[in-house]
């Protein structure tokens, strides 16, 4: 097996023993925004469709976002108490394979909790189109926070450290992307910076796909070369934690 597949084969091992508790944590949160903010708002209509319906696509781009960026976490616990990074490191495993196994695994995170979102979705009579560029949009947007999680990870030297990157960058672009509402409502020049984020083209090209509207292939592009970055960049912090 190649050493890139080794890593994400204990990866895979690992979310198979808590494959309960994250299947609960997948759905849980997107359970809750749908009864509150689906059902319970007062909200009906949003750019011509129901509420429930705008905000499922923007749910799957932020949880497939957070799923991905949780690898972090995992990454961090490996480094810090299992010594596993070191192992690793001792092994004929270079830094490409390693970034490319951790990246790809992080991927896998985020199309299982956009899978169960799209259940769950149905469980609520919304059903998306579930086509090609869908899920080229879902795995462009796990790619790139799957990246940053590895970049981060190397980056931070203790755990409240990642949580306050995650509070402190991931949390607000839940909740600004286009996620819960169309980025058109804000003041134009924070629509500017907003637009800068890659959730809110993940939130963008997820949308267009899932309803089957015109689809925003300048925000694909964008996701994709911001993907390409974060990748290099984590290739790179790899390489400079060895050092």
């Amino acid at each position: 097996m190649r050493a890139w597949g080794a890593i994400v084969a204990r990866e895979m091992l690992v979310l198979r023993r808590r494959w309960a508790s994250l299947l609960s944590s997948y759905s849980l949160s997107p359970l809750l925004f749908m009864l509150v903010f689906g059902l319970g708002a007062p909200i009906e209509k949003i750019d011509g469709m129901s509420y429930l319906v705008f905000l499922i696509p923007g749910l799957i781009a932020s949880s497939v976002m957070n799923n991905s960026f949780s690898l972090s976490s995992d990454i961090n616990i490996a480094r810090f108490y299992w010594q596993v990074f070191d192992a690793i490191r001792s092994a004929p495993v270079s830094d490409l394979a390693y970034t490319l196994g951790e990246v790809v695994s992080g991927v896998i995170r985020g199309l299982l909790g956009a899978i169960v979102i799209v259940i769950i979705a149905a469980l609520f009579g919304v059903f998306l189109s579930i086509n090609g560029l869908l899920i080229v949009s879902i795995v462009f947007n796990a790619f790139v926070f799957a990246s940053l999680a590895v970049i981060t990870s190397m980056l931070v030297k203790t755990h409240a450290q990642q949580a306050m990157l995650t509070n402190f960058v991931i949390t607000p672009m839940a909740f600004l992307c286009g996620t819960f509402f169309p980025i058109e409502n804000y003041p134009a020049g924070i629509q500017t910076l907003i637009r800068l984020l890659p959730l809110t083209h993940a939130s963008s090209t997820i949308r267009a796909a899932a309803l089957g509207q015109p689809f925003p292939y300048g925000s694909l592009v964008y996701l994709a070369a911001f993907g390409a970055v974060c990748f290099v960049g984590a290739v790179y912090t790899i390489r400079a934690s060895k050092e």
